[in-house]
């Protein structure tokens, strides 16, 4: 079982697509920028609490609040926690996470901070920047005017520059090693809903500087089957340099069966930057999940955890053999860090995971030292 959001449109008609940012300078280039791995220091995580019941309904708004409250008091243990919330639904915010998070006021269509907020990067002058990757509703399939706005403000309230590029994507497109890898589903990126009549060499020569990327890995997704065209965090992670997980379908009726398996392929006879072999991981996806929320379009899968400064962040399902199974692999590959299982099934219910609900400001060299 592994699906992920259908489209969900809100009613409102869809947001006027921005025009692209400027592509990055030659300053910007010699700045020698770079993705951090998500197990490198933090300095935070962002998050949206985003949700409202025009995209959610009435039945599941609620328990999805309540899923995002649990995901930021969790970090929070390990890492402070910034959250966006609408003026309106502050009060809500407050009685659910009280000061443990750090509520700013802004404007947002949804909650995917992974996808709406910045991509940050940094440099070993110990400098920070923030990527604006033009959020557009991914394919301009739901609105997104309000979200596209998410990054620059996020940026903003970190103190950071924006680094803007013709590029289209989203965070949950992108996975990296933070030493020049990266792993990419071409169903998302490589699309005309997002960079209409790009290469791939093209898309790389865009990409890879801004991020320090030296080799692209490149997976084929599958467009059209839900509202992300098929995110690389959905199918296959970076657990550290060299160690990737690979999310498994067990489903033999699912369109993704076979897909899932391909993936595993690629990765296994794939190389990082380094040259180095890849050591693959497989997690395979529950059996069943909890009937309140056993539907098509419940996103079943173990790799949309999220790894915060001392702590891995995951789902489990219900499935008690397939849980511990998949926590057992976590905590094998991240012996110095909790793992910490959480039921987040309203959110998967939406199509989502935790790790589609955070972004990570990474500590620059300067701070670590």
């Amino acid at each position: 079982m592994i699906s992920r959001r259908r489209f969900m449109q809100q009613t409102s008609a869809l947001a006027m697509s921005l025009p692209f940012g400027s592509a990055m300078g030659e300053t910007n280039y010699a700045k020698n920028w770079y993705m951090p791995d998500e197990a490198a220091k933090h300095v935070r995580t962002w998050m949206v609490f985003g949700a409202h019941k025009a995209i959610w309904g009435a039945r599941l708004l609620p328990q999805v609040q309540k899923n995002l409250a649990t995901i930021a008091l969790t970090i929070a243990k390990y890492e402070p926690v910034s959250m966006l919330v609408r003026q309106e639904d502050l009060p809500l915010a407050k009685s659910l996470m009280g000061d443990k998070v750090e509520l700013v006021v802004g404007q947002m269509n949804d909650l995917w901070a992974r996808d709406i907020a910045p991509t940050f990067v940094t440099n070993a002058k110990g400098e920070t920047a923030a990527v604006d990757f033009n959020f557009n509703g991914w394919g301009k399939k739901q609105a997104y005017r309000k979200d596209a706005t998410v990054s620059a403000k996020i940026a903003n309230l970190a103190h950071v520059p924006v680094i803007n590029t013709s590029l289209v994507m989203e965070g949950g497109c992108i996975e990296v090693d933070g030493i020049g890898t990266a792993i990419i589903s071409e169903s998302c990126t490589l699309n005309d809903n997002r960079n209409p009549g790009i290469s791939k060499a093209q898309f790389e020569d865009l990409l890879m500087p801004l991020l320090g990327l030296r080799k692209i890995i490149w997976l084929p997704g599958i467009k059209g089957r839900d509202i992300t065209d098929g995110h690389t965090d959905f199918y296959a992670r970076f657990a550290s340099p060299g160690n990737v997980v690979v999310s498994i379908d067990t489903d033999p009726d699912s369109y993704e069966y076979a897909l899932t398996r391909e993936h595993e392929r690629i990765l296994r006879n794939a190389t990082d930057a380094l040259g180095r072999q890849l050591n693959v991981f497989p997690m395979a996806t529950p059996d069943r999940v909890r009937e309140e929320y056993d539907d098509p379009d419940f996103a079943a899968g173990y790799v949309g955890f999220y790894v915060c400064n001392g702590a891995v962040i995951m789902q489990q399902f219900g499935d008690k053999k397939a849980d511990k199974k998949a926590q057992d692999t976590l905590q094998a590959l991240f012996p110095e860090r909790v793992v910490e299982a959480l039921n987040m099934d309203a959110l998967a219910a939406g199509g989502g995971s935790i790790h589609c609900a955070t972004q990570q400001l990474p500590r620059s060299i300067a701070e670590i030292k």
